[in-house]
C-alpha cells in the first residue's frame, strides 16, 4: 500500500469515527439537552400537546392533560377550581410559556427528569406516549376553599396556612384570581386576547401573591422587635417600660404617637405583655433605638428575611429588613414595618410558624410526593429545618404575649374556644388613606397545629381590622382538630 492510499484510508476511518460519535451524542448523550433546547419549537410543540403529567391535591386533580379533538394537538392542558389554585398551578401555554409550579416542577411534569430518563429509553423503543410524572401537593382542600372565602371578592390580600412542626402548607391562595385554562388554549391569537382581558382586570398571571408581593407588615413586625427585645436580657415579659404618648426622633422634627384615642395613651408606663397586646408604638421604637440595627437584622434574617435563595419550589421574593447601615430615627420607624421594610405573607407565617414549633423554623413545603407513570415514588420530601431561630424559652414567652393578643388586645375578634396566639398589624399605604391590614398567628396555642396568615392590601383600616381577626378564628375554627 503506497503512502497516499493509506493516509486516504486513515482519512476515511477518521471520519466514519467522528460521525459515528456524532450519531451517538446526539442519540444518546446530548438528546436531552437538543430535546429541550428553547429555539427546538419541534420540541416544543410536541411536549404542549402531549401527555403532561397531572398536579394533584388529595389525589384530585387540579391540573390534567385530557385528549383533545384538535388537528395540531393530542391533548389539552386543564386546570380545574381554578380561582383556588391559579396562583399556584400558574399556566403552561403555548403563547406565554410556563409559569408557578408548571414551571418549577416542569422536568417532573414533562417527563424530562433524569429520573425518568429509563422510562423516556424505553417509550423510545417502544413508541409509546411519555406522559410525565405525577406530583402531589401538600395542600388541603377544605383548608383551600375556606382561606380563600376569607378574601371578599374585589380585595387584594393573600392567606398562608402551614403545619409549624413539619412545614407543610394547607392553604395558599390569593385575590384577585383568573382563569388558568384562558391561557392553555392551543390557537396562541385566543390567548394572547385571553391575556390582555386578564391584565386589564388587575391580576397578574404570572405571580403567585403569598410568595411574591412584598408589603409594609406593619406591627406584625413587632413579633421580630419582641424576640430581640427579650432576648437582650433587658426586657420580660412582666417588666415595667415607659409608654410615652408621643416620642421626638433624634436629628429630625418628626415624631412617633401610638394610635390617637387609643388605649396605649391611658398610661405612663404598663408591663410588656400588655404593651405587646395593645400594640404600643412608642415603647418599641425606643427599645429599638437603645438596642441598635443588628439585634433586629439578626433576629429578622433567622427567620428567613433578606433570603434569595428560599424556593418552595415555587420562587419567593425576599422579604426585607435593612442590612445597611440606617440612622435612629429610620430605625424607630422600621420596626414598626414601616419605611422599607417589607415581607411576604410567606414570610410572616414562618415567623408564625417557628414560634409556635419551640423556635424551630421549618423549611416551606408544597410538595407532597412525585410519582412515575407506572406510580412509583420518584421523590418524597421530608420535614427540613430551615433554622433553629429561638430558644423554646424565648418561643414560650412569644407565645404567652401572643394568646394576650387574642384574650384582650388589638385580636379580640378571634376569640375562640380554641386557643389562638396571634399579632395583628397595620401599614399606611403612603399618602392614600389605605393601609395593609395583616394578621399571623397559631393554633391551639397549647399544642399548635396551624399557623395562618392573612393581609388584606391597600383597604380601608375599618374594614381591614375586622376581617384580619374575625376570619384567622373562621380558617382555625374550621381546620383545626378539636
Amino acid at each position: 500500500m503506497n503512502e497516499s492510499i493509506r493516509y486516504a484510508w486513515y482519512a476515511v476511518v477518521a471520519a466514519f469515527l467522528v460521525l459515528l460519535g456524532a450519531a451517538s451524542y446526539v442519540q444518546v448523550v446530548g438528546a436531552d439537552d437538543l430535546r429541550t433546547h428553547e429555539a427546538n419549537s419541534r420540541e416544543l410543540y410536541k411536549q404542549f400537546g402531549g401527555p403532561r403529567g397531572p398536579i394533584l391535591v388529595d389525589g384530585e386533580p387540579i391540573a390534567e392533560s385530557v385528549p383533545s379533538d384538535s388537528t395540531s394537538f393530542d391533548y389539552q392542558r386543564v386546570y380545574h377550581d381554578t380561582e383556588l389554585y391559579s396562583g399556584l398551578t400558574g399556566f403552561y401555554s403555548l403563547a406565554y410559556g410556563q409559569t408557578g409550579l408548571e414551571q418549577a416542577l416542569n422536568e417532573w411534569l414533562s417527563g424530562s427528569a433524569d429520573d425518568l430518563f429509563i422510562e423516556r429509553m424505553r417509550q423510545t423503543f417502544t413508541g409509546a406516549e411519555n406522559p410525565g410524572a405525577s406530583v402531589e401537593l401538600t395542600i388541603d382542600p377544605k383548608a383551600q376553599e375556606v382561606a380563600f372565602n376569607a378574601l371578599p371578592e374585589g380585595m387584594t390580600g393573600s392567606v398562608v396556612v402551614s403545619e409549624p412542626d413539619t412545614g407543610r402548607i394547607l392553604a395558599m391562595v390569593s385575590r384577585p384570581s383568573y382563569d388558568t385554562n384562558l391561557l392553555a388554549v392551543h390557537s396562541t391569537t385566543e390567548a394572547s386576547e385571553n391575556m390582555e382581558q386578564i391584565v386589564d382586570s388587575g391580576v397578574s398571571p404570572y405571580q403567585n401573591r403569598p410568595t411574591y408581593e412584598i408589603a409594609q407588615p406593619g406591627s406584625t413586625f413587632k413579633l421580630i422587635d419582641a424576640i430581640a427585645m427579650l432576648e437582650s436580657g433587658e426586657y420580660s415579659t412582666g417588666g415595667s417600660i415607659p409608654v410615652p404618648n408621643e416620642l421626638p426622633l433624634p436629628q429630625t422634627n418628626n415624631t412617633i404617637s401610638n394610635f390617637r384615642g387609643g388605649i396605649c395613651d391611658s398610661r405612663d408606663s404598663a408591663d410588656f405583655t400588655w404593651i405587646f397586646a395593645q400594640s404600643c408604638n412608642t415603647p418599641f421604637a425606643q427599645a429599638a433605638m437603645d438596642m441598635g440595627q443588628d439585634p433586629l437584622l439578626d433576629v429578622a434574617e433567622r427567620f428567613g428575611f433578606n433570603d434569595d435563595s428560599l424556593k418552595i419550589p415555587l420562587s419567593v421574593t425576599p422579604s426585607h429588613f435593612p442590612t445597611e447601615d440606617i440612622p435612629p430615627a429610620t430605625l424607630a420607624q422600621s420596626v414598626l414595618g414601616q419605611v422599607d421594610v417589607r415581607a411576604s405573607a410567606l414570610q410572616m407565617n414562618m415567623v408564625a410558624a417557628g414560634i409556635a414549633n419551640d423556635g424551630v423554623v421549618m423549611h416551606p413545603q408544597l410538595v407532597e410526593i412525585i410519582r412515575g407513570p407506572d406510580l412509583n415514588v420518584l421523590e418524597e420530601p421530608q420535614p427540613e429545618v430551615y433554622s433553629e431561630a429561638i430558644t423554646p424559652d424565648i418561643a414560650e414567652d412569644m407565645t404567652s404575649m401572643m394568646t394576650e393578643v387574642v384574650q384582650s388586645g388589638t385580636a379580640m375578634p378571634a376569640r375562640s374556644s380554641i386557643p389562638i396566639a396571634a399579632k395583628t398589624g397595620t401599614a399606611d399605604v403612603g399618602t392614600t388613606g389605605k393601609v395593609n391590614s395583616w394578621i399571623s398567628g397559631f393554633a391551639p396555642a397549647d399544642d399548635p397545629q396551624v399557623a395562618v396568615t392573612l393581609v388584606y392590601q391597600n383597604t380601608d383600616y375599618s374594614v381591614g381590622s375586622q376581617l384580619t381577626a374575625t376570619n384567622l378564628k373562621t380558617i382555625v375554627e374550621a381546620v383545626v382538630e378539636q
